[in-house]
């Protein structure tokens, strides 16, 4: 999907900005204190969260209405900044539907969280890694104790709420190699949900994350791409053998619409990016949640419409930049169409001829994407009948 749509762009909305109560030892988005003056006091005011509510209802061409509200930690906002947002919505959504989804690490939820997030029907994703040990590894509060505990209780408590939730787990070098263990583990927790969203983060020289394009070398806490395409493998075949149409994972549907022709619902596998937006709780907008910094800033919406900042020539060029730049090796792979050379930010490794520009998880989709292809012509088949 084209930013140059100025209707077709979604919007993710930090209300604490990138604040959290835990330290993972992974996060790329704990670094992005230092880019507001206010420090700690990363909390979106009234006017900021009025005026995106106002504009993102006033743009959005469907009959539904999809926010998404994530950080940091986005409860770190308070219950009451979400009881604002639920009134501002049912204020400026004209009649149309609306719906919110909320990731977080769960580990601050409470009855009270629960009760109002299954009132107003909030799906909620959160972020577990595995089985006590493997989650343990990377997840830890700002004492460098670990966090499943927390996390388990947060999700029995929205269990007990009837609140619907997914699972969002972070495959690094600690869990990579224990693919069925963690999925089998993530369906007795109760999850019908899932993704797996592959860690790959740079460090430069001096030790900090590097921003794309910077040079820097893969951290330690990267899954490889060889046991990235594995992993995805072995829990392809485990679902396949009896969970397909009642377990859904993230990665095989989008997969499925790809090879339906139907498009990528996720924009790393999209041929084109640039409609999907990070709101800071500042009112800056920035081109992707990967991308917030300072040479990706489009504006701030109190000052600029939101429609005018996704449209502009900056963010559309940064969108049609994805299929643009590829390199020769993936205008010729076999897989293209499923894999659109995968996410920007990842993007930094060489082709074979030396090229740049080769995504460094290439080798784990090309991995995958072979290995599902025939089941996926299958499924496409039984769907044309």
């Amino acid at each position: 999907m084209s930013a140059a749509t100025a209707s077709a762009f979604h919007v993710m909305a930090k209300p604490a900005g990138p604040l959290c109560n835990l330290a993972c030892r992974y996060c790329f988005y704990l670094d992005k204190t230092k880019l507001f003056p206010a420090g700690k006091n990363c909390r979106m005011p009234p006017a900021v969260l009025e005026s995106f509510i106002r504009q993102y209802c006033a743009a959005w061409p469907g009959p539904e209405i999809n926010f998404a509200w994530q950080g940091g930690e986005p409860v770190l906002a308070g219950l009451d900044f979400f009881r604002a947002a639920v009134a501002l919505q049912r204020q400026y959504a004209g009649g149309k539907i609306v719906r919110n989804a909320l990731q977080t690490n769960g580990t601050l939820l409470d009855d009270t969280w629960g009760g109002f997030l299954a009132a107003h029907q909030f799906l909620v994703g959160v972020s577990v890694d595995g089985p006590p040990k493997l989650h343990n590894t990377w997840r830890v509060d700002q004492g460098g104790g670990g966090t499943y505990d927390r996390v388990a209780r947060g999700v029995r408590l929205l269990q007990q709420h009837g609140v619907e939730f997914n699972t969002l787990t972070v495959v690094s070098r600690a869990n990579a190699g224990r693919p069925l263990e963690v999925y089998h583990f993530l369906k007795n927790l109760g999850a019908r949900f899932m993704q797996f969203i592959p860690l790959v983060e740079r460090v430069t020289a001096g030790g900090a994350l590097a921003a794309p394009g910077e040079a820097g070398t893969v951290s330690a806490a990267s899954v490889p791409p060889k046991a990235y395409g594995e992993f995805l493998r072995a829990i392809f075949d485990e679902w396949r053998r009896g969970d397909a149409g009642k377990i859904f994972v993230q990665l095989f549907d989008v997969t499925l619409g790809n090879w339906l022709g139907a498009g990528s619902a996720l924009c790393v596998f999209a041929p084109e990016c640039g409609a999907a937006l990070a709101l800071e709780h500042n009112g800056d907008v920035f081109s992707c949640d990967h991308f917030v910094y300072p040479s990706h800033r489009l504006g701030n919406l109190l000052a600029t419409p939101l429609p005018a900042l996704a449209a502009s020539g900056f963010q559309q060029n940064f969108g049609a930049a994805k299929s643009a730049a590829l390199p020769r090796q993936c205008r010729e792979c076999d897989v293209l169409f499923l894999c659109h050379g995968g996410c920007p930010k990842h993007r930094f490794t060489r082709a074979a001829d030396g090229e740049p520009g080769l995504n460094y998880l290439c080798p784990a989709f090309k991995n995958f994407f072979h290995h599902s292809a025939p089941a996926m012509r299958q499924l496409r088949a039984r769907l044309a009948r």
